[in-house]
């Protein structure tokens, strides 16, 4: 269980404005959690100004997957629905919902962050529905696979950006 009241206002807020960039040095997260898989392999699941940036390891090899609004400038694309390359795989969706719906997705992270293990939330302040999440479970015979979302609130509606990798050294 890991949920952080972050006293910073977030600096991503929409989802066009996120970008995917793999394998740079992982910025300093305003709150993490570190998992092991038993088997000297480990993951760090970090929370940026909502967005995330998550560190894998396993069997000598590793990788760092960065969702943010820095991600383009720092060499990575547009946030894409699909992305495949070298053991990793990414699936990625946005929706724009009512405000009620995305609250209650809000409401739905937070008790699982609370009550289950592995998993890393993130609030923001001024918002019931400004949040990230991860979670994260080991693949047997090596590699992780980790779920993301990031709520943006904006007036009656939002945006849900939900996020599934998979890597395999």
């Amino acid at each position: 269980m890991s949920l952080h009241l972050l006293d910073i206002e977030p600096r991503d807020v929409a989802a066009a404005s996120l970008g995917l960039v793999l394998d740079r040095p992982a910025p300093t997260p305003l709150a993490e959690l570190r998992l092991s898989d038993g088997a000297g392999g480990g993951i760090v699941l970090g929370v940026l100004g909502a967005s995330h940036v998550v560190t894998a390891h396993a069997r000598g090899s590793r990788l760092t997957e960065e969702i943010s609004c820095d991600a383009v400038l720092a060499g990575g694309e547009p946030l894409p629905r699909h992305r495949r390359a070298d053991g990793y795989e990414l699936t990625s969706t946005v929706e724009r919902t009512s405000r009620a719906a995305l609250d209650a997705t809000a409401d739905r992270l937070r008790a699982r962050a609370a009550g289950e293990p592995g998993w890393l939330l993130g609030a923001f302040p001024g918002s019931t529905g400004a949040l990230t999440a991860l979670t994260a479970q080991p693949l047997a015979g090596g590699g992780w696979t980790w779920d993301t979302w990031h709520l943006y609130p904006d007036g009656e509606t939002g945006e849900i950006v939900t996020t599934r990798s998979r890597w395999t050294p």
